[in-house]
């Protein structure tokens, strides 16, 4: 066998093994051009750095294939990603990220449910900038999907061939090379409910000779929005039956509506009584201020009328390689990728209460003033109001408390546009007939300009809402009954007085007063800079002894910066300072590969292979990575393999450098609900000792919580500038059985695969439930990170959660275990040809540790990570017709273990069903066109009802980011090769 069929054929097995896919039409000569290539080449595996044809992988690697793209249907490689089995739930996605004050619409992947920051995203071996500031994590929006050759998964620790980062695992997505021709693909696609709407076009051109070749792609794509209203089980506000029954078999019933207290004509609190409004501006007696309405109603408010479940994203793409031969055995390379998006979140109005804007006061709100020596009187302030109300801050005049829902200052949510760009350039070659090199310069960034509405100027709603009676008719029109501002300085800004006592009551004077847009900019940079040599020095009695070694260095910078009422908090929002924090780190490593034994009985092949790398950090200092690996083929068909590795992981900027930063955690259980005066026992007596506590219970009998505490819940997270490195352990053990020398399984593949990582000097938050828990367990040092409400909001919200805070640490521990399965089999059946690939991830732990010496946060079964997760994908052709279907399935999951325990209820007591997705994609090949319909989520699978209340939910969708709430969908298009 020449060497360069030799080598054919291994890359050919790799694919085949490890993802292998059926072609489909169009550019059949694409995958043939790719074999060839790498036989011309050699090949470089992603886990090496060796450039060998000799080199397969010893750590678990899935390939996803550029037909299986195709057939996918999918606009972003997240969409595709995340049925791998491998994946973890995505932390940020075009369904999740609605109430993100940042990053909304962008697309990121978490292998083993690890973290995003511990899964590195490489295009073609190397770094690609961050999509978001301050992380290291890609934004798959910024990666054309019709310009991806394949993607390779590498599980198990890589730090050491790789760097920082890759402590999951890795994600190196290849672009195509060395295509001739155009290649155009336009598609149109919604759901069944007519939203979410797809319209995609791209134009895939390329040349090549015998001195180098060209590729480009321009691209455009317009994902629509889903609405929350228009999904029936996420339409009307809800919550958990089961936190008002503590009944197990209400964990996942909906008691809906339950409307927001928060309203547009606001709830108004004195002395002794509550007081609102109907839609004619009458005051509606307490005994009737039920829950009611359709989402503007008199009683209540519906935010689910305004929320969105998938934000638009609109996206212009542009990506280019080429390479040119500058000498014998010698090229230059290139390649470029620019990216712009826009995303556009939206949700409810902002609910205001008065603590917004008197923070130290509790929320009391004055009712009257001294001016002069002389006692004026609010004249908005109702008469009911006025009368009831008393002094509540000790000031000596009257007060009262509320809550309103901005509806005249109009819905939030905010525009955001992003440009990536990124350019690297290359010289590699061979220096000797064994010796190769690759060596590359890079820079990339990313910029984000956002807009946000639905916010207001804090200082100039509390001088709009200080009014008095114009009685020295101070703005000379001959009025002086008519309200005006308090603060003489403030009536000469513009200030109108504001009337918040009923629905629709704001004036457009005092709107435009009050209103405060908000901005955002921020600013990510990477450089990059390395140098590798590989080769084959010497043949031993084995086979060719592999080497690598070179060097990397890498400038990481981040900026984002709010506008100035964000920044000092006076925008009814929390404060975020400004954050801008750079490092650089310069590496070295090195790999070999040692052929062991060859041929000999039982070991046809017996290969060690191992990896160092060390890093000088500006922030953490000195690290060392290291992986060893061993494969033995005892025959032609069986191989085993295995790795040990020691990866790590530095502290990226937001987790060194962030500002505090508001979140709104949910199902959190306060051990201080229920308790009463003589409850007994260390947890009521701290309980007690909180002021806002204690008037709850004087006034109740026991601490209670309503609606409005429930959904007030609030927090804030933080960076460390005092972080380490963390390190990851991982043991990965498999076997590959390709059964070739039976010619009717020839095309067969079964891999099974072991693995285990354990992360130590972890980088986590606080988890909040372990805060409170501790603090009012007896660990009072967790108490300064709780804020409850002040006795004087009142006895409906007294001493109810404000803020939970959290900070990172090097204080966790992660681990994940479990086992991969792939089965894959191509061949012809009948008239046509079968392809099959069943990929399955069997979870045998997965837990965290918050704190040393804290009890396993065993996560294992419960939402986001189920125990059992599968793919199969299922293909057939037939001459010019061709069938594919996806499925993938999600296995039943349980709350979580600690949410239960406050019910008193066992670990995995609580489960949801298992889901299956079905999706499939037919093709018709006419001359050089191919028309293809697909339907995905064919049988219009429900999401899991993770009801808001329920750990894992996921504001808006009324279930987790594991399932898919936005139902059947079709899309027809067509590809044109030329």
């Amino acid at each position: 066998m020449s060497v360069k069929l030799k080598k054919t054929k291994v890359y050919a097995s790799l694919m085949l093994a490890f993802g292998g896919s059926l072609a489909l039409g169009v550019a059949p000569s694409l995958a043939q051009q790719t074999q060839q290539q790498q036989a011309l080449e050699g090949v470089q595996i992603t886990g090496s750095r060796i450039l060998s044809p000799n080199a397969e992988s010893p750590s678990p690697l899935q390939v996803i294939t550029s037909e299986e793209i195709r057939a996918s249907g999918a606009t972003n490689l997240q969409e595709l990603l995340l049925k791998n089995p491998t994946m973890g739930t995505p932390t940020l996605s075009r369904t999740n990220s609605n109430f993100l004050t940042s990053s909304a619409g962008v697309s990121t992947i978490d292998l083993r449910n690890l973290g995003i920051s511990r899964t590195l995203v490489l295009v073609n071996g190397r770094r690609f900038v961050s999509g978001i500031s301050g992380e290291t994590a890609v934004d798959l929006n910024t990666i054309p999907t019709d310009f991806v050759e394949r993607i390779e998964l590498l599980t198990g620790g890589s730090s050491s061939t790789y760097g920082s980062d890759a402590v999951a695992g890795v994600v190196n997505i290849i672009l195509k090379r060395n295509f001739e021709g155009f290649l155009f693909d336009a598609s149109y696609g919604e759901s069944e409910e007519g939203d979410d709407t797809k319209r995609r076009v791209g134009l895939t051109w390329g040349t090549a000779s015998a001195k180098g070749s060209l590729m480009g792609y321009i691209g455009y794509s317009d994902q629509g929005a889903v609405l929350s209203r228009d999904r029936n089980f996420a339409a009307v506000d809800q919550i958990s039956e089961a936190l008002f029954s503590g009944e197990q078999s209400d964990f996942f019933n909906a008691r809906r509506p339950f409307f927001s207290s928060f309203t547009p004509q606001g709830y108004f609190f004195g002395d002794t009584t509550t007081f609102t409004y109907d839609r004619q501006g009458n005051i509606i007696p307490p005994s009737t201020n039920g829950v009611g309405g359709t989402g503007v109603g008199a009683t209540g408010f519906n935010r689910s009328e305004f929320r969105t479940i998938a934000v638009p994203t609109e996206r212009y793409l542009f990506s280019a390689t080429g390479d040119y031969a500058v000498a014998d055995k010698h090229s230059v390379f290139f390649e470029g990728t620019y990216a712009a998006s826009q995303t556009k979140s939206r949700l409810e109005p902002y609910p205001l209460g008065a603590e917004d804007i008197y923070p130290a006061s509790g929320g009391q709100v004055p009712a009257e003033f001294m001016v002069n020596g002389v006692l004026l009187r609010n004249p908005l302030v109702p008469d009911a109001l006025f009368n009831d109300a008393s002094d509540n801050d000790g000031d000596g005049l009257r007060d009262y408390y509320f809550t309103r829902r901005l509806s005249e200052v109009g819905t939030r949510g905010n525009v955001a546009d992003r440009d990536t760009f990124r350019i690297l350039t290359g010289l590699r070659g061979s220096l000797t007939p064994v010796w190769n090199y690759d060596s590359y310069l890079a820079y990339g960034s990313t910029k984000e300009s956002q807009v946000s509405s639905g916010q207001v100027n804090v200082l100039n709603f509390r001088n709009a809402l200080e009014a008095i009676p114009d009685v020295d008719d101070v703005n000379g029109n001959g009025n002086t009954t008519e309200a005006v501002c308090r603060d003489a300085n403030a009536r000469v800004q513009g200030c109108v007085p504001i009337n918040v006592f009923g629905f629709n009551s704001i004036s457009p004077m005092a709107l435009n007063y009050v209103t405060a847009p908000g901005l955002l900019a921020t600013f990510t940079t990477q450089k990059l800079a390395g140098a590798t040599v590989s080769g084959e020095p010497f043949q031993m009695p084995a086979g060719p002894l592999g080497l690598a070694a070179g060097v990397e260095y890498r400038e990481e910078f981040s900026r984002s910066e709010f506008d100035p009422l964000q920044q000092a908090g006076l925008n009814a929002g929390n404060a975020i300072p400004r954050t801008e924090g750079e490092f650089d780190v310069t590496e070295f490593f090195a790999e070999t590969r040692v052929p062991i034994l060859r041929d000999a009985p039982f070991a046809r092949q017996l290969n060690f292979t191992g990896a160092i790398r060390t890093g000088d950090y500006s922030t953490v200092g000195s690290t060392f990575s290291w992986n060893a690996g061993l494969e033995w083929a005892p025959i032609a068909d069986l191989k085993f393999r295995g790795t040990r590795a020691l990866s790590t992981r530095a502290p990226n900027i937001n987790e060194l450098f962030a500002p505090p930063s508001e979140t709104f955690p949910t199902g959190l259980n306060d051990p201080c609900l229920g308790v009463t005066a003589t409850t007994p026992g260390a947890t009521a007596s701290a309980c007690r000792a909180a002021p806002g506590v204690a008037a709850n219970i004087a006034a109740n009998g026991a601490f209670t919580l309503n609606q409005a505490d429930i959904q007030g819940v609030g927090g804030f997270d933080r960076g460390n500038p005092n972080l380490n490195e963390e390190e990851g352990k991982s043991t990965t053990l498999g076997l590959v059985f390709t059964p070739r020398s039976i010619p009717a399984l020839s095309n067969f593949v079964f891999t099974l695969d072991y693995f285990d990582i354990e992360i130590d000097d972890a980088i986590v938050p606080t988890p909040r439930q372990f805060i409170l828990d501790q603090c009012y367990g007896g660990d009072t040092q967790f108490c300064q990170f709780i804020t409850r409400r002040p006795a004087a909001v009142g006895s409906n919200s007294a001493g109810s959660l404000e803020f939970i805070d959290s900070t990172e640490t090097n204080s966790g521990q992660l681990a994940a275990e479990g086992i991969d399965v792939t089965v894959a089999y191509a061949n012809r059946v009948g008239p046509g040809r079968l392809f099959a690939r069943l990929a399955y991830t069997y979870l045998i732990d997965q837990f965290l540790i918050p704190l040393p010496g804290a009890d396993k946060d065993e996560q294992r079964g419960e939402v986001g990570f189920p125990k059992s997760k599968a793919l199969l994908n299922l293909g057939y052709s037939w001459g010019p017709w061709g069938i594919t279907s996806s499925t993938t399935y999600i296995g039943k999951v349980a709350l979580d273990d600690q949410f239960l325990a406050g019910f008193d209820l066992a670990p995995g007591s609580v489960t949801t069903k298992e889901k299956i997705y079905n999706d499939f994609q037919f093709t018709y090949q006419y001359r050089k066109a191919q028309f293809y319909l697909g339907i995905d989520n064919a049988f219009d699978t429900k999401p899991a009802p993770i009801i808001s209340g329920l750990p894992g939910n996921n504001t808006g969708n009324e279930t987790s980011n594991d399932y898919d709430p936005i139902g059947r969908r079709y899309y027809v298009g067509v590809r044109l090769a030329l």
